[in-house]
């Protein structure tokens, strides 16, 4: 049976969307994973879009979640991404496990455009990095 992890963030726009999404990349058949917003912007920011192509994943499709979609679903792992959500989210009793990862909002990155996806791809590739090594400590 596969572990569930459910990552949170206040906006579900770029952050949480991107640690579903590598998560379940990185993962494969041991996990399914889940993002939501303790306040979603309605919206997957279109420069996490732009990053997440790069590697290889589509989010075109995904949509912006609220947590409230989630809150009566068991999970082995809640992830936070951003303080915000650390504060804002329920609590999920049925986690198993509850991580905070706060990891940098790259929708408030200034600059041109170049400088603004330089952004998106340091925090995309932080992501990677602390998600494989969760999962190499779970193993």
């Amino acid at each position: 049976m596969k572990k569930r992890v459910l990552i949170l963030c206040t906006g579900n726009s770029c952050r949480s969307q991107m640690t579903e999404a590598i998560w379940r990349q990185v993962a494969g058949d041991e996990w399914d994973s889940f993002s939501a917003g303790s306040n979603p912007a309605g919206y997957v920011h279109p420069l996490a879009v732009s990053v997440m192509k790069e590697v290889g994943i589509d989010l075109t499709s995904a949509r912006s979640k609220h947590v409230e979609e989630f809150t009566d679903q068991p999970f082995d792992l809640v992830v936070t991404v951003c303080d915000g959500a650390k504060e804002a989210c329920p609590v999920f009793p049925g986690a198993k496990q509850q991580k905070h990862w706060p990891f940098q909002d790259p929708a408030g990155a200034e600059g041109t455009e170049e400088e603004k996806l330089g952004l998106f791809r340091r925090v995309r590739d932080q992501i990677r990095e602390r998600i494989a090594a969760y999962l190499e400590q779970e193993s």
